[in-house]
């Protein structure tokens, strides 16, 4: 019983359309030239171990068609033996010419030229108590014979003598004969056997010292690259206590007496009124002890890019300074048309671009100061001109200091112009003062002393 049982339907399967896959289209891959079908075939189209190149595609050779190569065994002699001997070897010949001249390999025999001496030149300018004549002809000879290679010729030599004595010997001697021939000393001055002599003492020191060094351990070596590390340490330490040193005398050498005088006077008197005035003196001294700060910091690296210098210098020069400060600089360098960066960064360009900087900001920092002081001033007018009434400061300072100087008309008594407005500031507006008889008498005494 299936489902069509339950639901009571027909058995009739309905034919159900089948979709056909469409099959993926292989890349047609062309058979390259100069493999055979049946190799390409095996393969599969996957490249080969070795590069296969048709040699079609190589570039031809041009060989003239009137030339004839041909290779031939012949003989040949070498201008560097002196036993005549005659070798073979194959040869191209051009049109049954064979090639003419020297071995070509013979321009690589070279020889040393060594001194030689006569009887009597040994008797007068070469005895030597610790050589003899027949040992000084043995090591001339074995120096010419093996061009200098002074271990060979001391493992020849009949006497047990050292390398180190076999130089010292040869270029002595070389020396003394090259000086006897010379018509002066100063015509072989400038001879490298003349001019640096064989040190026989710094060669034995030499040598010994790189025993020492090869015959060390690895516990040795760490030993020395630890005392190597800590002496760098040191000197790195020393140089920035050195270059800071140099800073502070820099920032002392540019504040002189008088300028370091007159800043302290402006602070000692700092008032409302002239704060404005002494704000710009600090900028200016932070700029230099910047500036001061930064070439030491330069000068320790001892290696530096200039562009890396310029980049740190006008840092230096505009960290006192906000960053709306430094963005009008910059907008005045391109009204200017400077560019921000030099193109050119010569030492010249470099220091002329710095400068021009600081001018920009020193004259900024002039305009904001002149801004302040005629805000202040202006200030000060506005609040004198909305109260009259009120006396200025200055005025009540200038009438406080000055002298009382009585007239001599009113000594010792009140003048009535006074009194009376005194009194009318008394009673004020609309009132009159109450008679009394107080009043009345005493008013006719300051008349009668004033008509007096």
């Amino acid at each position: 019983m299936d489902a069509k049982d339950i639901l009571g339907l027909p058995k009739i399967s309905l034919p159900i359309p089948q979709e056909k896959k469409s099959r993926p289209q292989k890349d047609s891959q062309r058979k390259p030239d100069g493999i055979s079908r049946e190799v390409y075939a095996l393969t599969g189209g996957v490249a080969p171990l070795m590069p296969s190149v048709d040699v079609n595609q190589l570039k031809k050779r041009h060989q003239p068609e009137n030339e004839k190569i041909t290779w031939e065994w012949l003989s040949f002699t070498n201008s560097a033996r002196k036993d005549d001997l005659k070798l073979y070897h194959w040869v191209r010949v051009v049109n049954g010419a064979p090639p003419t001249g020297d071995y070509s390999f013979a321009k690589y025999n070279k020889s040393v030229d060594v001194i030689k001496f006569t009887d009597e030149e040994y008797e007068k300018h070469l005895t030597d108590p610790s050589w003899t004549k027949e040992e000084t002809d043995e090591l001339f000879d074995l120096c010419e014979r093996f061009d200098l290679r002074f271990v060979v010729i001391a493992d020849r030599f009949s006497s047990s003598r050292s390398v180190e004595e076999l130089k010292n010997r040869y270029y002595s001697v070389s020396r003394a004969i090259l000086i006897a021939r010379a018509p002066s000393p100063a015509d072989v001055s400038s001879h490298p056997l003349v001019k640096e002599p064989y040190n026989i003492s710094q060669e034995i020191e030499r040598k010994r010292a790189l025993s020492m060094v090869l015959s060390q351990t690895k516990h040795q070596e760490r030993k020395d690259a630890e005392v190597l590390s800590e002496a760098k340490k040191i000197m790195e330490s020393r140089m920035a206590a050195k270059a800071a040193q140099d800073a502070e005398l820099a920032v002392a050498s540019n504040a002189s007496p008088e300028r370091m005088e007159k800043t302290t006077a402006l602070v000692d008197t700092a008032s409302p009124s002239n704060i404005q005035a002494t704000s710009g003196v600090a900028p200016l001294m932070s700029m230099a002890e910047n500036a001061a700060a930064a070439a030491a910091s330069l000068r320790a690296m001892r290696v530096y890019l200039r562009t890396y210098a310029l980049d740190k210098m006008v840092q230096a020069a505009s960290s006192s300074a906000g960053l709306r400060t430094i963005k009008r600089v910059e907008q005045f360098l391109q009204e200017l048309k400077v560019n921000l960066k030099p193109k050119v960064p010569t030492k010249a360009v470099c220091a002329e671009h710095l400068e021009l900087r600081k001018e920009i900001l020193t004259l900024l920092n002039l305009q904001k100061l002149l801004q302040n002081k005629e805000e202040g001033s202006s200030y000060r007018e506005s609040s004198y001109t909305e109260t009259p009434d009120t006396p200025k400061r200055l005025q009540r300072g200038i009438d406080q200091d000055r002298t009382f100087v009585p007239d001599s008309v009113s000594f010792g008594a009140i003048s009535t112009e006074r009194v009376g407005k005194r009194d009318q500031k008394r009673k004020g507006p609309g009132r009159e003062a109450p008679s009394s008889p107080a009043n009345s008498n005493k008013r006719p005494r300051k008349l009668k002393a004033t008509d007096s």
